[in-house]
């Protein structure tokens, strides 16, 4: 274009976000209005978005038709270069940017998708496919505030800086595209059943496997305890070398309370010390969908698509899938704001009462720029609040939040702690107690147990009680009323919960073979296994494939799962192999590392896993086989334990026959208030409880309708709804669509 053209033309700068959500935003700062479908238009600027990726990795069949039919002998595929291709069920947003891309009027393009491998890969893919020639930008902001926006586009970088990124982030997909499909294929053709593997789902699968064994083995064993009452004060015994509060010979604890029962306690030591407990860190996606599912029961899938629903449709909290638990400075200017907007119900007196001590202020030990790389932790927006909107799933969630972000802004938890140490017998006895000076933080959570709290209730359950200790000095000598020996047995580790299974996934290393510190340490600082974005995908697509199933509360490992982890190669099993991948890809985002070194031994080891899962001599077993047969194929059917139904599945994957039995409900059975099962079908469809009541699904509508309170007939139909759209979705892994009807030889 000629320098004259450009000057008839206005020129402007085309935006890309990742997210519409985002878009709006950047479009608000930079006075852009709605001007068509996909994309705000201003003066000087034009902002699009995409809907996350736009663009991927082409399936297999996208290089050869022979891969639509999955044959052994076909495998490994190895495409000499992958191809990327645009999504079809996205591909009207693509085109839209696509048109933005090449208008005339455009001059340049600004990258603002998130700062981070992904976010890179995501803005990259969709130039490429666009084939944009303009000059690029990047917006690198770790918070999208007003004033983060601005600040971000006074200080724009060239894109060129982050092309180390955009080649670790290729690296990746293809390296998982190599080995997931490939694997998969393998597995599938191999043993003749919907069998799939990946480099994080598979050593996910394996320490919850890894967890079962060691309850398996596990031996309980006898302990005691020795507890002293002297002048009302009950003092426990200590053994002198370990500092344990148990022994665990009978016979030794007997001998104890014998030898106490003839003596005075003598009062050695007494000490008194001033206590602070600091409020815990910020929230990140994981430890709020811990604490989500701890406290509510809720999964790290459901807390997720309720996070998204406060971000994106309430706007009441910030960007969700963040791995910091700290902010940047640059918004600490904006916490003012922030409690007036939080302002609201339960939160009013406290959120004033924070706000009248000027937080923007103070130096906070939760704000370092240091530690936030893509996004800030979860915290409420200057958006105001209105709870009425808010659903009841919504409002717990936005509770955690709101009451964590309080709670920071607030001092220590202080008290005084007393500390009697007593001579019995030769033997040591300890008493505490605790006089609280000032709840600090633990005001923001209103007498409602804090983490701490529970962790203390579920690992010191024998632990001495504190208690309130009357005045003593060094010397005293106090006549003991009675000794008491209670016993207990160990217990094993506890079967994983969503929440527990989050916290695995987050820090693997223990169940790590090798004692390889480079590689924990890389694992510790990637992330662990997955990202907070993708974890609880990940275990949705585990309970989807039936590869784990809950039992209660419990995630316990399916027959086809067990099998699973016996068929795949070990190597695949193994937390260690993403810690190698993310150090290599570390290496090539920091341009010590050529990607194409890397693609290459991945290939090897693709081919590696290949011929390893062909010269396999096992065998796979369903052993969840029923009389029911499949009334499409004759085949008889599976019952499977969806991760909330229970159904029946053809076992001839072709086939692909599918029929609910029942769904777990959010409905509260009126008699025992825990959730029901719902069965049948239609007008037929009946609530079931554990505890005998039955209800039709009309005879419910109409009742809660009644009742008016809880439940409203919109709630029912949202909820009928869901139930509607998860029978429909795939029960099994993200690859279930191409190969359900497929003709294996």
């Amino acid at each position: 274009m000629s320098e004259q053209t450009e000057m008839r033309i206005k020129m402007k700068t085309l935006v890309l976000a990742e997210k519409p959500s985002v878009g709006r935003d950047i479009g608000r700062v930079l006075h852009c209005t709605p001007q068509g479908n996909g994309f705000l238009e201003g003066k000087d600027y034009i902002v699009t978005w995409g809907l996350g990726h736009l663009v991927t990795l082409k399936d297999p069949e996208g290089y050869d038709k022979k891969y639509k039919e999955w044959k052994m002998e076909e495998l490994p595929i190895m495409p000499k270069k992958l191809e990327t291709e645009v999504i079809r069920q996205t591909a009207k947003q693509f085109q839209t940017v696509k048109k933005l891309v090449q208008r005339q009027d455009v001059k340049e393009i600004v990258i603002a998708t998130d700062a981070g491998r992904e976010g890179e890969l995501v803005a990259r893919w969709i130039l490429k496919e666009a084939r944009n020639q303009k000059p690029c930008r990047r917006l690198w902001v770790s918070s999208v505030t007003d004033k983060a926006i601005r600040d971000g586009f006074a200080h724009l970088k060239n894109s060129k800086e982050y092309d180390p990124l955009y080649r670790a982030a290729v690296s990746r997909a293809e390296a998982d595209w190599l080995v997931g499909i490939n694997a998969t294929r393998a597995l599938t053709c191999k043993y003749n059943a919907q069998l799939s593997c990946g480099r994080v789902q598979t050593p996910t699968l394996a320490m919850i496997q890894a967890r079962e064994n060691e309850i398996r083995r596990f031996v309980p064993e006898s302990y005691y305890m020795i507890t002293a009452k002297a002048d009302g004060i009950t003092f426990t015994w200590k053994e002198g070398k370990t500092g344990s509060l148990r022994t665990y010979q009978k016979e030794r604890a007997q001998e104890i309370k014998k030898e106490c029962e003839k003596h005075s306690l003598i009062i050695r030591k007494t000490e008194k010390k001033e206590k602070k407990v600091y409020p815990p860190l910020l929230y990140d996606l994981t430890e709020l969908q811990r604490d989500a599912n701890k406290r509510f029961g809720l999964s790290a899938k459901e807390t997720l698509n309720i996070m998204q629903c406060l971000y994106e449709n309430h706007k009441v909290l910030t960007y969700p899938r963040t791995d910091s638990r700290y902010l940047t400075s640059d918004v600490v200017g904006t916490l003012s704001e922030r409690l007036d907007a939080c302002a609201v119900g339960p939160y009013r007196k406290m959120a004033l009462t924070v706000k009248a001590q000027h937080p923007e202020t103070k130096k906070w030990s939760f704000v370092d720029n240091k530690k936030v790389t893509d996004h800030h932790a979860i915290i409420p927006t200057e958006q105001f609040v209105d709870l009425q909107t808010m659903t009841n799933e919504e409002r717990k969630v936005y509770d955690l939040v709101v009451r964590r972000f309080l709670a920071v802004l607030l001092p220590a938890f202080e008290y005084d702690q007393t500390v009697f140490t007593g001579g019995l017998a030769g033997e040591s006895f300890t008493a505490k107690g605790k006089i609280v000076k000032s709840q600090g933080w633990k005001e923001a959570y209103e007498n409602l147990e804090t983490d701490e709290e529970w962790e203390e209730a579920d690992d010191l359950a024998a632990a001495p009680k504190e208690q309130t200790l009357p005045s003593v000095k060094k010397g005293d000598s106090m006549p003991v009323a009675k000794v008491t020996v209670t016993t207990g047995k160990t217990t094993p580790p506890a079967y994983f919960t969503e929440a527990t299974l989050l916290s695995a996934m987050e820090n693997p290393v223990r169940y790590m073979e090798s004692k390889d510190a480079k590689a924990a340490k890389t694992l510790g600082e990637t992330g662990g296994l997955g990202t907070v974005a993708t974890r609880a995908d990940i275990i949705d697509k585990l309970f989807n494939s039936f590869l784990m199933e809950k039992k209660g509360n419990e995630i316990h490992v399916t027959g086809k799962g067990k099998q699973l982890l016996e068929l795949v190669p070990s190597e695949l099993k193994k937390p260690e192999l993403t810690a190698a991948w993310e150090m290599k890809l570390s290496g090539i985002a920091k341009g010590n590392l050529q990607e194409k070194a890397f693609i290459e031994e991945i290939s090897d080891y693709t081919e590696e896993l290949i011929r390893e899962i062909k010269a396999g001599t096992q065998t796979f077993r369903h052993d969840n086989l029923t009389n029911k047969k499949c009334p499409q194929c004759g085949k008889r059917l599976l019952a499977v334990n969806g991760k909330n139904s229970k159904m029946l599945v053809c076992q001839d994957r072709e086939c692909g026959y599918r029929e609910t039995l029942s769904r777990t409900s959010n409905a509260r059975c009126p008699k025992c208030h825990k959730k029901m099962e719902l069965y049948g079908k239609g007008e037929d469809q009946t609530f079931i409880c554990k505890c005998g009541y039955k209800e039709k699904l009309s005879a419910f509508k109409n009742r809660r309708e009644k009742e008016g309170a809880g439940v409203s007939k919109r709630d029912v139909q949202s909820y009928l709804k869901k139930q509607q759209k998860e029978a429909a979705e795939p029960l099994n892994n993200a690859f279930a669509a191409a190969f359900a009807k497929l003709d294996i030889k």
